[in-house]
């Protein structure tokens, strides 16, 4: 655990990255962060996107610019996917937050999401935010626990329009 490392997208990881993507994929699970949805085959102008999303360049309206880090272990396998949203939008406050991330589904359960929110709460604090929203769905007893195990203080929950019910968590800033 100790040798992990959140890095930016990067093209020397491309096959660590499609072999994460492809798992994910195969599995049929729901792909989150949202980002990790877009195809990796041209890994060039996926990583462009990425970048261009994080200058926001050319993203839509009601969107916020984003951060796209990978969590990779000490023989550059890329374990999970973590996007830091720069700021909410109404919609990031009530169910989408600040920080969005997953593991890949062969690495669950290891104690690996835990050391990534940890990581991205560092990335997040180099971005000014001090105050961090960090949502899962209330069904997700392991992101809680995660989120939780963070800092994480209990919020208000948002119920989508389809019944789903959302917690939601602030962690903030101790050294502030």
């Amino acid at each position: 655990m100790n040798n992990l490392k959140l890095i930016k997208p990067a093209l020397n990881l491309k096959d660590e990255y499609i072999s994460f993507y492809q798992e994910w994929r195969d599995s049929g699970e729901e792909m989150v962060p949202w980002v990790i949805t877009k195809d990796p085959s041209d890994f060039r102008a996926m990583l462009a996107f990425l970048s261009n999303q994080e200058k926001g360049i050319g993203i839509p309206e009601g969107w916020v610019p984003d951060s796209t880090f990978w969590l990779v272990n000490e023989y550059s396998r890329v374990i999970g996917a973590v996007n830091i949203r720069h700021q909410l939008s109404p919609f990031l406050l009530r169910a989408g937050g600040h920080i969005g991330y997953g593991i890949r589904p062969s690495e669950r359960g290891k104690g690996y999401a835990a050391s990534m929110l940890k990581l991205a709460l560092v990335e997040a604090r180099k971005l000014g935010i001090q105050e961090v929203l960090v949502v899962c769905d209330a069904e997700n007893v392991g992101s809680e626990r995660t989120i939780l195990r963070n800092g994480g203080t209990r919020d208000v929950d948002f119920v989508e329009e389809d019944g789903q019910v959302i917690k939601r968590f602030w962690i903030k800033d101790n050294n502030h």
